[in-house]
C-alpha cells in the first residue's frame, strides 16, 4: 500500500506534552507550624522549612548573647563580693594591695557593679530578641516559600515587525502568567 504525498501530508505529528513543574501544596498552617517549632526549639523552624544551614547562626548569635550574660555576671559577682567586703571592714579582698590599700574606691566598686548590670540587662535583652528574631525567620520563611516563584514570569526583549510598512519596533514585553 503506497502513501500519497497527500495523504502524507494530513497525518498528525504526535503530541509533545510538556510538564508542568511540581510545586508544594499550599499548606495556610505551614508558617504558624515554623514558628511555633522555632519557640519550642530555636532552629527547628529552620530545619521544618529545609534551611538547615541557618541553624549554626541561630545558635551561634544566641550563644553570644549567653556567654555576654554569663561574662558580665561574673564581673558583677566579683565586684560586689569587694564591696560588701569592705562594707563588713576587711581589707583584704582582690582590689586592694597587700598593705590592705584600696586599688579602686568604694565608689569605684559600686560604679563598676552598675556597668555589669546594665550590660547583663542588655546581654538579655539581645539574647530575647535573636529569640524572636529566629521566630519571626521561620514564619517569614514559610510564608516566601509558597509564592509561586517559576518561568512564566519572564523579561525579555521583543521585535515586533510590522508586515504593512516593513519596518520594526523594538521593546521590552513582560509575561506574567496565571
Amino acid at each position: 500500500m503506497q502513501v500519497d504525498a497527500q495523504e502524507d501530508s494530513l497525518l498528525v505529528a504526535p503530541q509533545v506534552v510538556v510538564e508542568e513543574p511540581s510545586y508544594k501544596p499550599y499548606d495556610p498552617l505551614s508558617p504558624a507550624r515554623a514558628a511555633f517549632y522555632s519557640a519550642v526549639l530555636p532552629g527547628l523552624g529552620q530545619a521544618y522549612n529545609g534551611k538547615y544551614w541557618k541553624i549554626p547562626i541561630v545558635y551561634a548569635a544566641l550563644g553570644v548573647g549567653v556567654y555576654f550574660y554569663h561574662n558580665n555576671d561574673e564581673q558583677y559577682d566579683r565586684y560586689r563580693a569587694a564591696y560588701k567586703s569592705r562594707i563588713a571592714g576587711k581589707t583584704n579582698d582582690e582590689f586592694s594591695n597587700e598593705n590592705g590599700q584600696p586599688i579602686i574606691s568604694n565608689q569605684g566598686l559600686i560604679e563598676a557593679q552598675r556597668f555589669y548590670q546594665r550590660n547583663k540587662e542588655i546581654s538579655v535583652l539581645v539574647t530575647v530578641g535573636l529569640y524572636a528574631l529566629n521566630i519571626i525567620d521561620a514564619n517569614v520563611d514559610a510564608h516566601l516559600q509558597q509564592f509561586n516563584v517559576s518561568e512564566d514570569l519572564t523579561l525579555k526583549p521583543k521585535i515586533d515587525y510590522d508586515r504593512m510598512s516593513g519596518s520594526a519596533g523594538y521593546g521590552l514585553s513582560l509575561n506574567y502568567n496565571f
